[in-house]
């Protein structure tokens, strides 16, 4: 029904359609497209509707603007381009509303069972008479208050999802909108577009400006050009840099708005005025709280290599020594002089890739610490790897997030250069993660006298946040710095260990691509399946993780399989990947529905910011265990610890059969699954394709095109992040 239509349309006046919606044939929520049943005012017969929408319910009034067509297939049908619509008013139109599962705590029955008492009546008793509810057997006080709960604040998010129809703005980012501001989200969107971009993440410049200028601000208004100016700098801090020359600011964010380069440096200089840019040289612009977290870095570490240490008396060969008896073996070169500058430098350095004796040094340190009966802090960026690290030296690690103790109510981390860590050492793990404002946070938290070891991969991808703090540490030569370059790890994974170093040398090649899942080799660690269309790469992926590994290689698909993609959108991309993965591996169960949004019970989801009210972290991953569809409740076990999310918390989720590499940074997993598909030529890097890799465990399945793999491989020319940094902490003068 969604097919070519006959007929033209452009130039015809458009007609209106009002009536009921009976049915939604089809619903794509990624675009709005939908393909409906509409019951006319004045005809019985139903009228086959299609055209993009937001999110509407069986049962509500829709008006509809547009014009009639002809299918080759189905028949005349409503094609609109516009659409309002109306809470219904009939018996009729309220029974199939509340049927359709819009609010919570009433289905088929309760539906039949509440127009049937109430009728036309019925909306208007749950909004303002709710306690009347009780009079419908079934319904106790507990039932009648999560209806009326629900009912405002569907109210709510449908007024806000109607006003956004129009501005591609997804129902998640609606239900966050509404999370943010409550019953004021409508008023605040038509009255301060601009301040969403700031408050709301998600919410971008080019949806708050469209929305501005269709209610008439001025093009030319301080307001808008303003926010076009902290946009563009925000486009370079995601792109990674810290900072951006003056020039170039002006003229994008100029280009941006369409606007008089002149009129941009002038808000330019009131944006310094009211300091919310700052310079760091003369012609470079920065976000103040880049600019500070830059400056706190350099000053607590030149503060931190003058001070001195905290640890007790150690012998430092002799130490090593009886960590080496300790371990059974003895340490390579390499290995022991990174324990040795970890005990004699106040700050030092420790990356090398896998297999290369990271662990074998951190497992070394920490008993030498321990024997001296020194504090020790372990921590990493993410839960997983904060695990790990526990696991591998025997000794508790934590997030940084929990570290630092992070208070909601002020914003802020409680542990800082005021309230400084009782610790002699800190172990940071996978350092290369840390972006400019936790790394900043973190080293401010460091008493004077302890040491700090930043342990990581710099070949790794970059942190997601702005900074590239691990390489500019290493880069500006101040601190001792111990490159591990011998691999050791062979005899575990070695295929993966090779590939990786091959990879970094821009030789690594995996094996001959075959062309059957099946065909795979289990005595392998590393294969290759060839597809070289997105729709092929989804099907061999599906086929891989049903079936063929978990059978090849008896894992659990949930827990000891993850695929990794390069890109979000597109048929090969993580979207529509976790809807395949969901639906063949996690086909049933209870179901809840937020927008767009769609959770059911066995669901592998992940946390996609930090909240630390709850005590999880972007990037967490767990199992829904359970689904409460009366509530709106949902419980997951994020491996061991139970979480409850109300209704609108759910926005903080998404699926993760299919996460990006990125997401996957600090986490090991026994078997990776990776597309590549020359679709993700904006991606297909060298660096892209080794994080990839060295998160698996045991075993890696490229699934794609092996043309798609020599770009990446070939392509090690990665954006330079433009940081301050070296410069300052080399004290090199303006």
């Amino acid at each position: 029904m969604g097919g070519k239509a006959l007929g033209n349309t452009k130039n015809k006046e458009p007609e209106s359609l009002e009536g009921v919606l009976e049915r939604i044939t089809f619903y794509n929520e990624e675009n709005g497209f939908l393909i409906g049943k509409l019951k006319g005012q004045t005809k019985s017969a139903e009228i086959a509707v299609v055209g993009k929408a937001p999110k509407v319910q069986c049962g509500e009034t829709l008006v509809l603007s547009g014009n009639w067509t002809t299918h080759p297939k189905h028949g005349r049908q409503f094609s609109f381009t516009s659409l309002k619509s109306k809470l219904p008013a009939s018996a009729y139109g309220i029974r199939k509303y509340l049927a359709s599962g819009l609010i919570h705590g009433i289905g088929k029955t309760y539906a039949n069972k509440i127009v049937d008492h109430f009728g036309a009546d019925t909306l208007r008793v749950i909004s303002e008479e709710s306690a009347r509810l009780r009079e419908i057997e079934g319904i106790g006080k507990l039932r009648a208050k999560s209806i009326k709960e629900a009912w405002e604040e569907q109210k709510t998010v449908r007024e806000v999802m109607m006003f956004l129809q129009t501005y591609g703005v997804t129902d998640a980012l609606c239900l966050r909108l509404v999370r943010k501001y409550g019953n004021s989200a409508k008023n605040i969107l038509e009255t301060e577009p601009y301040r969403i971009i700031r408050e709301v993440k998600g919410i971008g410049f080019k949806t708050a400006d469209k929305i501005a200028l269709n209610l008439g601000l001025a093009s030319n208004g301080p307001a808008r050009i303003e926010a076009g100016i902290l946009h563009t700098l925000q486009e370079s801090e995601d792109e990674g840099h810290t900072h951006v020359e003056r020039r170039e600011l002006a003229l994008n964010a100029a280009n941006l708005l369409e606007a008089d380069t002149g009129n941009v440096e002038t808000r330019i200089d009131a944006l310094m005025n009211d300091e919310e840019l700052v310079t760091s040289k003369p012609d470079w612009v920065q976000n103040p709280i880049s600019a500070r977290a830059e400056a706190t870095i350099v000053r607590c570490l030149i503060n931190q290599s003058k001070a001195t240490s905290s640890l007790p008396s150690i012998h430092t060969e002799k130490a090593i020594d009886w960590a080496q008896g300790k371990a059974g073996f003895t340490f390579a070169d390499q290995q022991a002089e990174a324990v040795r500058q970890a005990l004699q430098s106040k700050i030092s350095i420790l990356t090398g890739g896998p297999g290369t004796g990271k662990t074998t040094i951190l497992r070394a340190l920490v008993s030498i610490l321990r024997a001296k009966k020194t504090k020790i802090l372990l921590a990493a960026p993410t839960g997983r790897a904060a695990r790990r690290m526990a696991d591998s030296c025997s000794h508790f690690a934590q997030t940084v997030h929990r570290l630092l103790k992070f208070d909601p109510s002020q914003g802020g981390f409680t542990m800082n250069d005021q309230n400084p860590l009782t610790c002699d050492f800190v172990i940071m793990d996978e350092a290369s993660m840390l972006d400019l404002r936790l790394a900043a946070a973190l080293i401010r938290s460091l008493p004077p006298k302890a040491h700090l070891l930043l342990v990581g991969d710099a070949d790794q991808l970059p942190s997601v946040g702005s900074g590239n703090v691990l390489k500019d540490l290493i880069e500006c030569q101040l601190f001792q710095v111990t490159r591990l370059a011998v691999t050791f790890r062979q005899s575990e994974n070695s295929g993966i260990v090779g590939l990786a170093h091959g990879i970094l040398g821009g030789k690594g090649s995996p094996p001959p691509p075959v062309d059957s899942p099946s065909e795979i080799n289990p005595q392998h660690d590393v294969h290759f399946v060839r597809a070289e269309t997105p729709e092929k790469c989804v099907t061999v992926v599906t086929k891989l993780s049903k079936d063929i590994l978990p059978e090849k290689f008896s894992i659990d698909p949930k827990n000891d399989l993850q695929i990794l993609a390069p890109l979000h959108r597109g048929i090969g991309g993580i979207g529509n990947l976790n809807d395949q993965l969901r639906d063949t591996l996690n086909p049933t169960g209870a179901t809840q529905v937020m927008g767009s949004l769609l959770f059911r019970e066995g669901d592998k989801v992940i946390q996609t910011r930090n909240n630390y009210d709850k005590d999880v972290f972007n990037g967490d991953m767990g199992i829904i265990e359970a689904v409460d569809t009366l509530n709106g409740k949902v419980d997951i076990d994020f491996e061991g610890k139970k979480v409850s999310y109300q209704r609108m918390e759910v926005t903080d989720l998404q699926p993760a059969y299919a996460i990006s590499v990125h997401k996957s940074q600090g986490s090991e997993y026994p078997v990776v699954i990776f597309p590549l598909l020359k679709q993700h030529f904006m991606m297909l890097q060298r660096n892209l394709v080794y994080t990839g890799l060295t998160r698996a465990k045991k075993k890696v399945v490229f699934v794609g095109d092996p043309a798609a793999y020599a770009m990446a491989i070939r392509n090690d020319k990665t954006l330079v992040r433009q940081t301050d940094l070296v410069r300052k902490l080399l004290n090199i003068p303006e």
